[in-house]
């Protein structure tokens, strides 16, 4: 199911990649023919792989071949980041929910390729190698710090332009 997902999900960015204005409007059943699954598995992908800390809003509504919705948030400033650091990052960070943060920032230029795959590698469970909840409050901190450092603002670089 992993493949298919996957294959789901870029399908989805490759259409939202295309739109104008960063938004499309599917039917459930239509995109679950394209794909060869049940719709459950297209409400798999939504929940999973657009989410809002992911940069996603996900209208759905169920009937007459339900109907979808799916919106790309523009990251608004960094600012905005470090609120939301400040706001949601304190206990516990699953890797999933790290995972779709970290590739929204790359997504949004705010990481390098290289640094977006360090961070994966640094808050995998096999790295980390701890028991829940352990784990993700250290995947928390971790988190946190290198996020907090991204969204400071380097006066110094400013002065000099």
């Amino acid at each position: 199911m992993s493949s298919m997902v996957n294959q789901i999900e870029r399908y989805l960015k490759s259409l939202l990649e295309d739109s104008d204005k960063g938004v499309i409007e599917l039917q459930r059943n239509e995109l679950a023919g394209i794909f060869k699954c049940v719709p459950s598995q297209i409400n798999y992908v939504l929940s999973t792989r657009f989410s809002l800390q992911q940069g996603y809003a996900v209208e759905s509504r169920r009937g007459g071949g339900g109907y979808v919705r799916i919106v790309k948030l523009p990251l608004p400033s960094i600012e905005w980041l470090y609120n939301f650091v400040l706001e949601n990052l304190e206990n516990e960070v699953a890797q999933n929910v790290a995972e779709g943060l970290i590739q929204r920032l790359h997504e949004e230029g705010m990481l390098t390729s290289r640094e977006t795959q360090l961070l994966y590698k640094m808050l995998h469970r096999d790295t980390l190698q701890l028991e829940l909840p352990e784990r993700d409050r250290l995947r928390a901190r971790l988190l946190r710090a290198v996020l907090l450092e991204i969204s400071k603002v380097d006066t110094s670089e400013t002065r000099r332009q």
